[in-house]
């Protein structure tokens, strides 16, 4: 089998989710969690960043920092996600979100424009993390944060297995759950002085998961198979209950550009 390129990474992430869009905007898991407030709390806000949300969804990240901001820009390789983004703002009557389409490893702004850059629940989808990185590296402003949510895997070799497999079958456009020390070498390789900030359960019922993504049937099936015949290390693990729902894990980290 032929790995799909970046580029068709990419578009199979545009039209999957340009399908499901409005799932996310009204997604619990997605519209709330504790890593919020802890995210609010690392970025130390003055009230007059400029922040860019990158890869923003349909927007619940840039809608919890715009109150604290000067302005955030939600960026998405999706119009129909930002088209929830403009929803959801209209309806909070939020004015100073700037809805711009792109893509987090080419960013179309100039070099040094944000003074935080923050991501959630959207960089498993990255065909090339690193280069990323180093685009959002170069347009923060000198010590400007970096701050990533997202799914984590487990450094056992037969957990991640089940955890990427899962994942994977669930959503054809999902790259890779990283585990907390690949997200931290990453950040220190790109420039940034790199730490954990937070960890926490999410936990996912199994239904309301398949039917955000409009996972087919068939897959659907394949990942209850997968889960029926795991091993007690991966059930202990992810925490997998009779009726499939389950518990990964969520990680918030903090990138300082260093200069």
């Amino acid at each position: 089998m032929t790995a799909e390129s970046p580029r068709s990474l990419k578009a199979s992430v545009e039209a999957a989710f340009s399908q499901v869009a409005e799932n996310y905007s009204t997604s619990l898991v997605h519209a709330t969690g504790s890593e919020f407030m802890q995210m609010l709390q690392v970025a130390g806000l003055t009230g007059n960043e400029r922040v860019l949300d990158a890869g923003c969804g349909a927007g619940h990240t840039a809608l919890a920092f715009a109150p604290h901001v000067r302005e955030v820009v939600a960026l998405d390789l999706s119009e129909a996600m930002l088209a929830q983004v403009q929803r959801l703002a209209t309806a909070q009557g939020v004015t100073n979100i700037t809805l711009r389409r792109g893509d987090v490893e080419t960013l179309p702004f100039g070099d040094r424009e944000f003074d935080v850059v923050v991501s959630r629940y959207s960089a498993h989808h990255w065909p090339a993390p690193r280069h990323a990185l180093q685009e959002i590296k170069r347009v923060l402003k000198r010590r400007g944060q970096f701050i990533l949510a997202d799914i984590v895997s487990l450094d056992a070799f037969t957990v991640d297995t089940y955890i990427q497999a899962i994942e994977l079958l669930r959503d054809p456009s999902h790259v890779r759950d990283h585990t907390v020390a690949q997200w931290l070498s990453m950040l220190s390789s790109a420039g940034f002085s790199s730490e954990l900030v937070y960890e926490w359960p999410v936990r996912l019922d199994f239904t309301s998961w398949v039917e955000r993504m409009a996972t087919p049937p068939a897959s659907v099936a394949m990942i209850r198979t997968l889960m029926d015949g795991a091993p007690d290390e991966v059930r202990s693990a992810i925490q997998i209950e009779e009726d499939h729902s389950f518990t990964f894990r969520g990680a918030v980290l903090r990138g300082v550009q260093s200069n």
